[in-house]
């Protein structure tokens, strides 16, 4: 394997992995699950390297409530799943969300409901943006389209889950898992000690000196049971939700003088641009519009371009989620139409072209 700063062949999944690693990642607790079986295959081995430790847990409920307790303790560390796994860690990641606990949580998702398949689908996409456990909670979600932005997006993930305190999410599929790509890693690993000192559980008599008295107890939950305690937390949860709009990312391509921008996310808005991309050639004036960021959603940014008049097809690989905010973006000046590519199913550029050439047609 090619060393840090040169081209690697690598999996979208060992992306992950490596991103992790070269971001500081110190802990990796996981349970097997296809299609993300890769990530703690190659964490398993390459973490203890860098002086870290991997847990296989016991289910991923145990996982999630392992990386709740490293984060606790300003730990950089991570869990991954595919989408059933993902159900059951939300309860955990409420409980992170709730208490101001950094993490950073991996989901490359699997055709649903229930155990569907292991194949790609991005049904996940409301369970992932809605918070998706209990309560009013929001995590940021990064939609990864490439093994090199797999890569780039993890890494970013833990300076972003530790900068907000709050669980970040890498949204990602069997597509951009399982696909194999060349991506430059960076030079150098993140510096992970010291993060959080003010508020990280490190017992109060850590490092104290003799004749010094402890600090006083930190305590990190999200019980909060006095009168307006609990309002005065989600008042700050908010502040912090609404400070993520900044964050926002998105990739736009032929979209200046087309009358149809094709909104994708993840693996279908880079399938997606290959269509726009041979339809342009044909001479049709269509575009594409990828989120980066799910949550914080570019509604701004689709809002403009419905004002200078573009219309709009969101294609998902769902019965139809994104679509949802694709129309409250541009409900001021436009609508949106949709296609659904029914997970089981592999679609193709080609596949995408007639339900372009559809919408593009109507008025």
């Amino acid at each position: 394997m090619a060393g840090k700063n040169e081209l690697t062949f690598v999996k979208g999944n060992e992306a992950i992995a490596m991103g992790a690693l070269d971001a500081g990642c110190l802990c990796f607790f996981g349970y097997p699950i296809t299609p993300q079986n890769d990530i703690p295959e190659y964490m398993s081995k390459a973490i203890y390297e860098v002086g870290g430790e991997f847990v296989q847990a016991e289910s991923e409920v145990a996982a999630a409530n392992m990386l709740l307790g490293a984060g606790a303790c300003g730990v950089r560390a991570m869990t991954s799943s595919s989408s059933p796994g993902m159900s059951l860690k939300q309860e955990a990641i409420s409980y992170m969300a709730g208490s101001d606990i950094p993490a950073v949580i991996v989901n490359v998702s699997r055709g649903g409901p229930g155990l569907g398949d292991i194949g790609p689908s991005q049904g996940d996409y409301f369970q992932s943006t809605r918070g998706g456990g209990h309560g009013d909670y929001r995590l940021l979600v990064l939609a990864p389209s490439s093994a090199q932005e797999a890569y780039d997006m993890t890494h970013k993930a833990f300076d972003l889950a530790f900068a907000y305190r709050s669980p970040v999410l890498i949204l990602g599929d069997a597509i951009v898992g399982q696909m194999k790509e060349p991506i430059r890693r960076r030079q150098g690993t993140t510096a992970a000690s010291n993060e959080g000192a003010q508020w990280r559980l490190e017992g109060t008599a850590a490092g104290l000196k003799p004749g010094k008295k402890p600090r006083e107890h930190r305590i990190l939950k999200s019980l909060f049971l006095s009168d307006g305690e609990l309002a005065g937390q989600n008042q700050k949860l908010q502040a912090k939700y609404e400070a993520w709009k900044d964050l926002v990312e998105f990739e736009t391509f032929e979209v200046k003088d087309a009358e149809l921008v094709v909104v994708a996310f993840g693996s279908i808005g880079r399938i997606a641009k290959n269509a726009v991309r041979a339809l342009r050639k044909k001479g049709k004036k269509v575009g594409l519009f990828r989120p980066k960021t799910l949550y914080p959603f570019p509604e701004k940014a689709l809002a403009k371009l419905a004002k200078e008049g573009k219309r709009f097809l969101t294609i998902e690989h769902n019965l139809g989620q994104m679509v949802e905010d694709v129309r409250l973006s541009v409900r001021k000046h436009a609508d949106s139409e949709l296609f659904c590519v029914y997970p089981g199913n592999m679609p193709s550029p080609d596949d995408f072209e007639a339900p372009i050439l559809r919408a593009l047609g109507r008025k």
